[in-house]
């Protein structure tokens, strides 16, 4: 029987991010994935334009139904999430669901910068998230805030594997700091707390950038450990298909709202 994620995300009808990505790639992961909406979008939000659903009115309904229909999740991942209320709603759907696997995306921000959107306040209640997960997938500044630091640029590796240790401190078993430059390539940092052990995946960083890729990369990771692959090989294979999909999606003229073609590569991770 395939086991269950419930994936808590915004749906966006055009740019492949969130929810639009999370369903093919577990679905091609062998993982059953239960779409739990925030926000449906006609596009995602760095469009010019775009209309917004807020779905939080909805949020505590949709959960209490599959309360008692006892639905049992294997993992609940969740990603951007956009108000206090939404926060205190997963964090309470977490709770009800002890026995799953946790995956926070701490969606807060990038390039050192809190987004819009967030206030102190609202990273204080997102930090209270990851610490009820197993893993946390932040970037540098997320992670930075995660942990009270100083953003800045240029991290050693050992700093880095600091900054995962004082992450594990607030309850994750597992770490993943996405997305480093170092050099010339981009790098992704994993941490397990039981062994005490750093993973380091290096590819070439061809200065692309393209919405969604986050996304993509935490639910191959997510899917993966749902089904039992360990940590190390789970962010090898994701930190693999993400270069695939923007050196592919590069050699075309295309808006990067749009996000990268990962379609072409699905195969890849049915074939796992």
């Amino acid at each position: 029987m395939l086991k269950k994620v419930a994936a808590i995300n915004d749906l966006s009808g055009v740019g492949r991010c969130s929810l639009t990505v999370a369903i093919p790639i577990l679905s091609a992961l062998k993982v059953q994935c239960c779409p739990f909406p925030t926000a449906i979008l006609s596009s995602q939000t760095n469009y010019p334009e775009f209309t917004f659903l807020d779905f939080t009115n909805e949020m505590d309904k949709y959960k209490e139904v599959w309360n008692r229909l006892k639905i049992n999740f294997d993992c609940i991942y969740s990603g951007f999430l956009g108000s206090m209320e939404q926060i205190d709603i997963v964090s309470k759907f977490i709770k009800e669901n002890k026995t799953s696997l946790v995956v926070v995306d701490p969606v807060m921000g990038d390039n050192g910068e809190l987004y819009p959107t967030f206030t102190k306040e609202m990273c204080n209640k997102i930090k209270e998230l990851v610490k009820i997960s197993t893993l946390t997938t932040p970037n540098l500044t997320e992670a930075c805030i995660l942990t009270d630091k100083e953003y800045h640029d240029n991290y050693s590796r050992d700093e880095l594997i600091e900054i995962a240790k004082d992450l594990s401190g607030l309850g994750p078993e597992n770490i993943i700091i996405t997305g480093i430059i170092e050099d010339d390539n981009i790098i992704n940092l994993a941490y397990n707390k039981a062994k005490n052990k750093s993973y380091f995946t290096a590819v070439k960083y061809n200065n692309r950038s393209y919405s969604g890729t986050g996304d993509i990369f935490t639910s191959i990771v997510c899917g993966l450990l749902t089904n039992n692959y360990d940590l190390e090989f789970a962010v090898k294979t994701a930190t693999n298909f993400i270069y695939k999909t923007i050196n592919y999606t590069s050699q075309f003229n295309t808006d990067r709202n749009d996000g990268v073609m990962f379609e072409i590569f699905l195969g890849d991770l049915i074939s796992i």
